[in-house]
Protein backbone atom coordinates (compact mmCIF):
# COMPACT_ATOMS: atom_id res chain seq x y z
CA UNK A 1 0.00 0.00 0.00
CA UNK A 2 1.61 3.38 -0.92
CA UNK A 3 2.09 5.50 2.00
CA UNK A 4 2.70 9.47 2.08
CA UNK A 5 4.27 11.18 4.93
CA UNK A 6 3.68 14.99 6.09
CA UNK A 7 6.34 15.99 8.78
CA UNK A 8 6.64 19.87 9.21
CA UNK A 9 6.81 20.71 12.73
CA UNK A 10 5.64 18.77 15.19
CA UNK A 11 3.38 17.77 12.75
CA UNK A 12 4.15 14.00 11.37
CA UNK A 13 1.52 12.52 9.89
CA UNK A 14 0.77 9.32 7.39
CA UNK A 15 -1.68 8.87 4.75
CA UNK A 16 -1.80 5.56 2.90
CA UNK A 17 -4.24 4.07 -0.19
CA UNK A 18 -4.83 1.14 -1.48
CA UNK A 19 -7.37 1.04 -4.60
CA UNK A 20 -9.12 -2.44 -5.41
CA UNK A 21 -11.08 -2.72 -8.32
CA UNK A 22 -14.28 -0.34 -7.64
CA UNK A 23 -13.57 0.90 -4.30
CA UNK A 24 -10.26 1.90 -2.14
CA UNK A 25 -9.17 1.66 1.47
CA UNK A 26 -7.79 5.11 3.37
CA UNK A 27 -5.51 4.88 6.28
CA UNK A 28 -4.43 7.71 7.82
CA UNK A 29 -2.95 9.03 11.33
CA UNK A 30 0.28 10.37 13.63
CA UNK A 31 3.35 8.13 12.39
CA UNK A 32 4.32 5.67 15.19
CA UNK A 33 0.21 4.83 15.59
CA UNK A 34 -2.42 2.35 13.52
CA UNK A 35 -4.07 5.20 12.73
CA UNK A 36 -7.49 5.31 11.37
CA UNK A 37 -9.36 3.39 8.40
CA UNK A 38 -12.19 3.83 5.91
CA UNK A 39 -13.39 2.35 2.22
CA UNK A 40 -15.16 3.68 -0.26
CA UNK A 41 -16.73 1.83 -2.93
CA UNK A 42 -17.75 3.70 -6.19
CA UNK A 43 -20.25 2.95 -9.06
CA UNK A 44 -17.56 1.38 -11.23
CA UNK A 45 -13.38 0.86 -11.34
CA UNK A 46 -13.04 4.38 -13.51
CA UNK A 47 -15.05 6.44 -11.08
CA UNK A 48 -12.82 4.74 -8.14
CA UNK A 49 -9.48 5.48 -9.90
CA UNK A 50 -11.11 9.01 -11.15
CA UNK A 51 -11.67 9.71 -6.95
CA UNK A 52 -8.39 7.96 -5.88
CA UNK A 53 -6.36 10.13 -7.99
CA UNK A 54 -7.96 13.46 -6.82
CA UNK A 55 -6.93 12.25 -3.32
CA UNK A 56 -3.63 11.94 -3.83
CA UNK A 57 -3.21 15.40 -6.39
CA UNK A 58 -4.59 16.86 -2.66
CA UNK A 59 -2.03 14.82 -0.36
CA UNK A 60 0.68 16.12 -2.92
CA UNK A 61 -0.18 19.61 -2.72
CA UNK A 62 -0.77 19.35 0.98
CA UNK A 63 3.02 18.63 0.77
CA UNK A 64 2.75 15.05 1.84
CA UNK A 65 5.82 13.17 0.44
CA UNK A 66 5.46 9.26 -1.02
CA UNK A 67 7.30 7.39 1.73
CA UNK A 68 8.05 4.02 -0.03
CA UNK A 69 7.10 1.25 -2.25
CA UNK A 70 3.87 -0.33 -0.83
CA UNK A 71 3.38 -3.89 0.31
CA UNK A 72 3.01 -5.73 -2.87
CA UNK A 73 0.62 -8.40 -1.42
CA UNK A 74 -1.61 -6.14 -0.75
CA UNK A 75 -1.23 -2.88 -2.96
CA UNK A 76 -2.31 -2.60 -7.04
CA UNK A 77 -0.09 -0.27 -8.09
CA UNK A 78 -1.69 2.94 -6.51
CA UNK A 79 -1.59 5.11 -9.33
CA UNK A 80 -0.56 8.58 -7.72
CA UNK A 81 2.86 7.94 -8.20
CA UNK A 82 4.91 9.35 -11.53
CA UNK A 83 6.15 6.75 -13.33
CA UNK A 84 10.17 6.61 -13.36
CA UNK A 85 11.94 7.25 -16.20
CA UNK A 86 15.70 7.54 -16.82
CA UNK A 87 16.73 9.08 -19.86
CA UNK A 88 19.80 7.42 -20.54
CA UNK A 89 18.72 4.25 -20.19
CA UNK A 90 15.90 4.27 -22.48
CA UNK A 91 18.13 5.55 -25.37
CA UNK A 92 20.17 2.70 -25.14
CA UNK A 93 16.03 0.45 -25.59
CA UNK A 94 15.40 3.21 -28.57
CA UNK A 95 19.21 2.74 -30.20
CA UNK A 96 18.55 -1.16 -30.57
CA UNK A 97 15.04 -2.32 -29.14
CA UNK A 98 16.57 -6.07 -30.16
CA UNK A 99 18.66 -5.55 -27.25
CA UNK A 100 17.36 -7.39 -24.67
CA UNK A 101 20.24 -6.55 -22.15
CA UNK A 102 19.03 -2.97 -22.17
CA UNK A 103 15.59 -3.67 -20.85
CA UNK A 104 17.15 -5.93 -18.32
CA UNK A 105 19.32 -3.04 -17.01
CA UNK A 106 16.37 -0.39 -17.62
CA UNK A 107 14.41 -3.11 -15.56
CA UNK A 108 17.02 -3.76 -12.11
CA UNK A 109 16.79 0.65 -12.28
CA UNK A 110 13.10 0.41 -12.58
CA UNK A 111 12.74 -2.25 -10.00
CA UNK A 112 15.07 -0.34 -7.31
CA UNK A 113 12.57 3.42 -8.02
CA UNK A 114 9.66 0.80 -6.75
CA UNK A 115 7.98 1.20 -10.76
CA UNK A 116 6.07 -1.93 -11.49
CA UNK A 117 7.26 -2.05 -15.12
CA UNK A 118 10.78 -3.13 -13.35
CA UNK A 119 9.34 -6.48 -12.64
CA UNK A 120 7.30 -6.97 -15.21
CA UNK A 121 10.12 -7.02 -17.88
CA UNK A 122 11.71 -9.48 -15.42
CA UNK A 123 8.36 -11.89 -15.24
CA UNK A 124 8.07 -11.48 -18.95
CA UNK A 125 11.79 -11.97 -19.77
CA UNK A 126 11.52 -15.07 -18.28
CA UNK A 127 8.41 -15.94 -19.57
CA UNK A 128 10.35 -16.19 -23.26
CA UNK A 129 13.30 -18.30 -21.89
CA UNK A 130 10.91 -20.21 -20.51
CA UNK A 131 8.92 -23.59 -22.11
CA UNK A 132 5.73 -25.64 -21.64
CA UNK A 133 3.95 -25.07 -17.96
CA UNK A 134 6.45 -22.58 -16.76
CA UNK A 135 6.33 -20.42 -19.60
CA UNK A 136 2.39 -20.33 -19.04
CA UNK A 137 2.78 -19.91 -15.72
CA UNK A 138 4.84 -17.12 -15.90
CA UNK A 139 2.62 -15.58 -18.94
CA UNK A 140 -0.36 -15.81 -16.59
CA UNK A 141 1.79 -13.89 -13.93
CA UNK A 142 2.20 -11.41 -16.13
CA UNK A 143 -1.10 -10.64 -17.33
CA UNK A 144 -2.06 -10.54 -13.55
CA UNK A 145 0.36 -8.02 -12.58
CA UNK A 146 -0.49 -5.73 -15.44
CA UNK A 147 -3.84 -6.19 -13.90
CA UNK A 148 -2.62 -5.65 -10.45
CA UNK A 149 -1.22 -2.50 -11.19
CA UNK A 150 -3.02 -1.38 -14.21
CA UNK A 151 -3.57 2.04 -12.65
CA UNK A 152 0.14 3.42 -12.76
CA UNK A 153 0.77 0.93 -16.54
CA UNK A 154 -2.64 2.20 -17.85
CA UNK A 155 -3.83 4.98 -16.22
CA UNK A 156 -7.05 6.44 -18.45
CA UNK A 157 -6.42 4.04 -21.15
CA UNK A 158 -7.98 1.47 -18.37
CA UNK A 159 -11.00 2.24 -20.07
CA UNK A 160 -10.38 0.96 -23.32
CA UNK A 161 -9.29 -2.03 -22.34
CA UNK A 162 -11.98 -2.83 -20.63
CA UNK A 163 -14.70 -1.81 -23.23
CA UNK A 164 -12.18 -4.12 -25.58
CA UNK A 165 -11.90 -0.95 -27.80
CA UNK A 166 -8.48 -0.92 -26.72
CA UNK A 167 -6.09 -4.31 -27.50
CA UNK A 168 -2.69 -3.90 -26.03
CA UNK A 169 0.20 -6.23 -26.55
CA UNK A 170 3.38 -6.17 -24.06
CA UNK A 171 7.00 -7.17 -24.33
CA UNK A 172 9.56 -6.90 -21.77
CA UNK A 173 7.09 -4.39 -19.15
CA UNK A 174 6.11 -2.25 -22.18
CA UNK A 175 3.39 -1.80 -25.26
CA UNK A 176 4.51 -3.56 -28.07
CA UNK A 177 1.86 -2.83 -30.27
CA UNK A 178 -2.02 -1.42 -29.45
CA UNK A 179 -4.96 -1.49 -32.08
CA UNK A 180 -7.83 0.95 -31.66
CA UNK A 181 -11.21 1.41 -32.79
CA UNK A 182 -15.24 1.21 -31.88
CA UNK A 183 -17.02 -1.20 -31.07
CA UNK A 184 -20.23 -0.87 -32.24
CA UNK A 185 -22.30 2.07 -33.17
CA UNK A 186 -23.73 2.58 -29.63
CA UNK A 187 -19.91 3.28 -28.23
CA UNK A 188 -19.31 6.23 -26.60
CA UNK A 189 -15.47 5.57 -26.97
CA UNK A 190 -13.26 8.16 -28.21
CA UNK A 191 -10.79 6.81 -30.58
CA UNK A 192 -8.79 10.23 -31.23
CA UNK A 193 -8.34 11.05 -27.55
CA UNK A 194 -7.63 7.23 -26.81
CA UNK A 195 -4.44 7.82 -29.76
CA UNK A 196 -3.26 10.91 -28.00
CA UNK A 197 -3.63 9.30 -24.43
CA UNK A 198 -1.91 6.36 -25.75
CA UNK A 199 1.49 8.13 -27.63
CA UNK A 200 1.91 10.25 -24.57
CA UNK A 201 1.72 7.45 -21.67
CA UNK A 202 5.10 6.31 -20.43
CA UNK A 203 3.93 2.57 -21.11
CA UNK A 204 3.65 3.16 -24.65
CA UNK A 205 7.56 4.62 -24.87
CA UNK A 206 8.82 1.83 -27.31
CA UNK A 207 5.16 1.45 -29.16
CA UNK A 208 6.43 -0.03 -32.28
CA UNK A 209 3.25 -0.77 -33.94
CA UNK A 210 -0.59 0.76 -34.37
CA UNK A 211 -3.63 -0.18 -35.68
CA UNK A 212 -6.84 1.57 -36.45
CA UNK A 213 -10.19 -0.24 -36.33
CA UNK A 214 -13.43 1.72 -37.19
CA UNK A 215 -13.26 5.40 -36.25
CA UNK A 216 -16.97 5.67 -36.51
CA UNK A 217 -19.88 3.66 -37.54
CA UNK A 218 -21.53 6.79 -38.55
CA UNK A 219 -18.94 7.72 -41.15
CA UNK A 220 -15.76 5.95 -40.60
CA UNK A 221 -13.91 9.18 -40.96
CA UNK A 222 -10.12 9.07 -40.19
CA UNK A 223 -9.15 12.39 -40.28
CA UNK A 224 -9.42 13.19 -36.84
CA UNK A 225 -7.60 10.19 -35.62
CA UNK A 226 -4.57 10.94 -37.32
CA UNK A 227 -4.55 14.41 -36.41
CA UNK A 228 -4.29 12.86 -32.94
CA UNK A 229 -1.62 11.38 -33.56
CA UNK A 230 0.03 14.38 -35.40
CA UNK A 231 -0.37 16.45 -32.53
CA UNK A 232 0.98 13.77 -29.98
CA UNK A 233 4.12 14.30 -32.26
CA UNK A 234 3.78 11.28 -34.36
CA UNK A 235 6.27 8.95 -32.45
CA UNK A 236 10.07 7.89 -33.71
CA UNK A 237 9.42 3.87 -32.43
CA UNK A 238 6.62 3.22 -35.05
CA UNK A 239 7.26 0.92 -37.43
CA UNK A 240 4.14 -0.88 -38.67
CA UNK A 241 1.14 1.43 -39.26
CA UNK A 242 -2.14 -0.14 -40.77
CA UNK A 243 -5.16 2.29 -40.84
CA UNK A 244 -8.57 0.93 -41.57
CA UNK A 245 -8.73 -2.30 -39.90
CA UNK A 246 -12.33 -3.18 -40.40
CA UNK A 247 -14.41 -5.99 -42.14
CA UNK A 248 -16.02 -5.02 -45.54
CA UNK A 249 -18.74 -4.55 -46.03
CA UNK A 250 -20.40 -6.01 -43.09
CA UNK A 251 -19.07 -2.83 -41.27
CA UNK A 252 -18.81 -0.51 -43.79
CA UNK A 253 -17.93 -0.21 -47.51
CA UNK A 254 -14.02 0.67 -48.22
CA UNK A 255 -15.27 3.62 -50.55
CA UNK A 256 -17.74 4.92 -47.09
CA UNK A 257 -14.61 5.10 -44.83
CA UNK A 258 -12.38 8.27 -45.91
CA UNK A 259 -8.36 8.70 -45.05
CA UNK A 260 -8.04 11.98 -46.51
CA UNK A 261 -4.36 14.19 -46.01
CA UNK A 262 -1.88 11.74 -44.59
CA UNK A 263 0.92 13.39 -45.67
CA UNK A 264 1.76 15.57 -42.41
CA UNK A 265 1.58 11.82 -40.37
CA UNK A 266 4.10 10.01 -42.59
CA UNK A 267 6.91 12.78 -41.78
CA UNK A 268 6.27 11.95 -38.08
CA UNK A 269 7.00 8.35 -38.36
CA UNK A 270 10.77 8.34 -40.19
CA UNK A 271 10.91 4.67 -38.66
CA UNK A 272 7.84 2.76 -40.21
CA UNK A 273 8.73 -0.45 -42.22
CA UNK A 274 5.49 -1.77 -42.68
CA UNK A 275 2.33 0.85 -43.76
CA UNK A 276 -1.26 -0.39 -44.85
CA UNK A 277 -3.63 1.62 -45.66
CA UNK A 278 -7.55 0.78 -46.57
CA UNK A 279 -10.13 3.39 -47.61
CA UNK A 280 -10.95 6.05 -49.86
CA UNK A 281 -10.26 10.32 -50.58
CA UNK A 282 -6.63 9.30 -50.28
CA UNK A 283 -3.89 11.90 -50.26
CA UNK A 284 -0.07 10.77 -49.80
CA UNK A 285 1.74 14.22 -50.63
CA UNK A 286 5.84 13.70 -51.20
CA UNK A 287 6.21 10.08 -49.49
CA UNK A 288 9.87 9.80 -48.40
CA UNK A 289 10.36 6.87 -45.93
CA UNK A 290 13.58 5.32 -45.93
CA UNK A 291 13.16 2.36 -43.92
CA UNK A 292 9.69 1.11 -45.16
CA UNK A 293 9.84 -2.59 -46.77
CA UNK A 294 5.89 -2.89 -47.11
CA UNK A 295 3.39 -0.74 -48.87
CA UNK A 296 -0.05 -1.70 -49.21
CA UNK A 297 -3.23 0.13 -50.44
CA UNK A 298 -6.53 -0.99 -50.18
CA UNK A 299 -8.84 1.41 -51.89
CA UNK A 300 -12.32 1.11 -54.38
CA UNK A 301 -10.90 4.50 -56.03
CA UNK A 302 -7.36 5.61 -55.83
CA UNK A 303 -6.95 9.39 -56.89
CA UNK A 304 -4.17 10.07 -59.60
CA UNK A 305 -2.53 12.20 -57.67
CA UNK A 306 -2.37 9.43 -55.11
CA UNK A 307 -0.91 7.19 -57.41
CA UNK A 308 1.63 9.50 -58.68
CA UNK A 309 2.63 10.12 -54.81
CA UNK A 310 3.08 5.97 -54.79
CA UNK A 311 5.19 5.71 -58.06
CA UNK A 312 7.27 9.17 -57.51
CA UNK A 313 8.36 7.63 -53.70
CA UNK A 314 11.45 7.69 -51.98
CA UNK A 315 11.10 4.16 -50.34
CA UNK A 316 14.69 2.51 -51.27
CA UNK A 317 14.71 -0.57 -49.33
CA UNK A 318 10.93 -1.20 -49.97
CA UNK A 319 10.36 -4.77 -50.62
CA UNK A 320 6.98 -5.66 -51.64
CA UNK A 321 3.99 -2.98 -53.10
CA UNK A 322 0.50 -3.39 -53.96
CA UNK A 323 -1.86 -1.28 -54.86
CA UNK A 324 -5.70 -1.74 -55.43
CA UNK A 325 -6.37 0.89 -58.11
CA UNK A 326 -10.34 0.52 -57.79
CA UNK A 327 -13.79 1.61 -60.45
CA UNK A 328 -13.98 5.06 -61.83
CA UNK A 329 -17.24 5.49 -60.86
CA UNK A 330 -15.80 5.16 -57.17
CA UNK A 331 -13.28 7.95 -58.03
CA UNK A 332 -10.58 5.68 -59.28
CA UNK A 333 -8.23 7.87 -62.21
CA UNK A 334 -4.73 7.35 -63.81
CA UNK A 335 -4.12 3.90 -65.95
CA UNK A 336 -0.65 2.46 -67.25
CA UNK A 337 1.10 5.64 -68.05
CA UNK A 338 0.68 6.79 -64.48
CA UNK A 339 2.68 4.08 -63.07
CA UNK A 340 5.50 3.87 -65.52
CA UNK A 341 8.29 4.68 -62.68
CA UNK A 342 6.91 1.37 -60.95
CA UNK A 343 6.89 -0.87 -63.96
CA UNK A 344 10.69 0.76 -64.82
CA UNK A 345 11.81 0.02 -61.21
CA UNK A 346 12.65 3.44 -60.40
CA UNK A 347 14.53 3.89 -57.11
CA UNK A 348 13.17 -0.18 -56.25
CA UNK A 349 16.04 -1.22 -56.42
CA UNK A 350 15.34 -4.42 -53.80
CA UNK A 351 11.55 -4.70 -54.44
CA UNK A 352 10.52 -8.37 -54.85
CA UNK A 353 6.69 -8.45 -54.93
CA UNK A 354 4.48 -6.42 -56.67
CA UNK A 355 0.79 -6.34 -56.69
CA UNK A 356 -1.04 -4.18 -59.56
CA UNK A 357 -4.59 -5.22 -58.42
CA UNK A 358 -8.13 -4.58 -58.31
CA UNK A 359 -7.57 -2.92 -61.85
CA UNK A 360 -10.32 -1.59 -64.68
CA UNK A 361 -6.88 -1.92 -66.38
CA UNK A 362 -5.61 -5.14 -66.14
CA UNK A 363 -5.33 -5.97 -69.91
CA UNK A 364 -3.27 -2.70 -70.94
CA UNK A 365 -0.66 -4.47 -67.82
CA UNK A 366 -0.85 -7.72 -69.52
CA UNK A 367 0.56 -6.10 -72.55
CA UNK A 368 3.20 -3.79 -70.58
CA UNK A 369 4.00 -6.39 -68.23
CA UNK A 370 6.27 -8.68 -70.59
CA UNK A 371 8.83 -5.79 -71.20
CA UNK A 372 8.56 -3.59 -68.16
CA UNK A 373 12.39 -3.16 -66.59
CA UNK A 374 11.26 -4.26 -63.14
CA UNK A 375 9.89 -8.23 -63.68
CA UNK A 376 13.32 -9.12 -63.86
CA UNK A 377 13.75 -8.49 -60.12
CA UNK A 378 10.50 -9.63 -58.81
CA UNK A 379 9.48 -13.21 -57.01
CA UNK A 380 5.67 -12.44 -57.25
CA UNK A 381 3.47 -10.43 -59.45
CA UNK A 382 0.15 -10.19 -58.45
CA UNK A 383 -2.58 -8.77 -61.27
CA UNK A 384 -5.36 -10.40 -58.91
CA UNK A 385 -9.41 -8.53 -58.93
CA UNK A 386 -8.88 -7.20 -62.46
CA UNK A 387 -10.60 -7.11 -65.59
CA UNK A 388 -8.66 -9.56 -66.97
CA UNK A 389 -10.10 -10.66 -70.48
CA UNK A 390 -8.96 -12.82 -73.06
CA UNK A 391 -7.24 -10.39 -74.62
CA UNK A 392 -5.10 -9.88 -72.05
CA UNK A 393 -4.44 -13.66 -70.61
CA UNK A 394 -3.51 -14.00 -74.95
CA UNK A 395 -0.59 -11.51 -74.33
CA UNK A 396 0.25 -13.51 -71.16
CA UNK A 397 0.56 -16.44 -72.61
CA UNK A 398 2.53 -15.25 -75.49
CA UNK A 399 5.23 -14.03 -73.54
CA UNK A 400 5.53 -16.93 -70.63
CA UNK A 401 9.21 -16.86 -70.98
CA UNK A 402 9.10 -13.34 -69.61
CA UNK A 403 7.44 -14.86 -66.29
CA UNK A 404 9.03 -18.09 -65.91
CA UNK A 405 11.14 -17.01 -63.28
CA UNK A 406 8.53 -15.67 -60.99
CA UNK A 407 7.84 -18.47 -57.54
CA UNK A 408 3.28 -16.92 -57.62
CA UNK A 409 1.92 -15.09 -60.33
CA UNK A 410 -1.59 -14.25 -59.20
CA UNK A 411 -4.17 -13.91 -61.80
CA UNK A 412 -7.23 -14.48 -59.47
CA UNK A 413 -10.71 -12.73 -59.49
CA UNK A 414 -10.13 -11.57 -63.42
CA UNK A 415 -13.09 -12.01 -65.60
CA UNK A 416 -11.55 -15.00 -67.04
CA UNK A 417 -13.47 -17.36 -68.92
CA UNK A 418 -13.10 -21.01 -69.07
CA UNK A 419 -11.11 -20.99 -72.32
CA UNK A 420 -8.56 -18.06 -71.33
CA UNK A 421 -8.38 -20.15 -67.85
CA UNK A 422 -7.59 -23.48 -69.80
CA UNK A 423 -4.43 -21.19 -72.06
CA UNK A 424 -2.79 -19.06 -69.26
CA UNK A 425 -2.94 -22.48 -66.85
CA UNK A 426 -1.12 -24.24 -69.85
CA UNK A 427 1.14 -21.12 -70.53
CA UNK A 428 1.96 -20.15 -66.80
CA UNK A 429 1.98 -23.39 -64.90
CA UNK A 430 3.44 -20.81 -62.12
CA UNK A 431 0.25 -19.17 -62.28
CA UNK A 432 -2.76 -19.19 -59.55
CA UNK A 433 -5.39 -18.82 -62.57
CA UNK A 434 -8.93 -20.47 -60.25
CA UNK A 435 -11.45 -18.39 -58.82
CA UNK A 436 -12.49 -15.89 -61.86
CA UNK A 437 -15.69 -13.70 -61.53
CA UNK A 438 -18.23 -13.39 -63.94
CA UNK A 439 -17.45 -12.43 -67.37
CA UNK A 440 -19.40 -9.87 -69.02
CA UNK A 441 -18.34 -7.85 -72.23
CA UNK A 442 -19.77 -4.83 -71.72
CA UNK A 443 -20.31 -5.00 -67.58
CA UNK A 444 -16.74 -5.53 -66.05
CA UNK A 445 -15.86 -3.91 -62.78
CA UNK A 446 -12.79 -4.20 -60.15
CA UNK A 447 -13.39 -6.77 -58.00
CA UNK A 448 -14.07 -4.06 -55.10
CA UNK A 449 -15.22 -0.29 -55.91
CA UNK A 450 -17.62 0.38 -53.26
Amino acid sequence: MPRYEFKEGSSSKFWEINLSGNSFTARWGRIGTDGQEKTQTFGSPEEAQKEHDKLVREKEKKGYVLAGKGDDDDSDGGGGEEPASNPELEAAILKDPANVDAYLVYSDWLQGQGDPRGELIAIQHAAAQASGTEASDLKRKATAHIKKYQTLLLGELAAGVKSEELSLEWHLGFIRSARVGKKDYDSEFDVAEALGTLLKHPSARFIRGLTLGMADFEENDYSTAVEAIVQAGGSKTIEELFIGDFEYPDETEISWTHLHDISGLLKLLPGLRKLRLRGGDLALGDVDLPELREFTVETGGLPLAAIKSISSAKWPKLERLEVWFGSDNYGAEGGVEDIQPILDGKDLPNLKQLGLCNSEFTDALAQVLPTAKVLKQLEKLDISMGILSHEGAQALADNAAAFAHLKQFDVTENTLTAEAQSLLSKALPNATVGNQRDYEEDYRYSAVGE
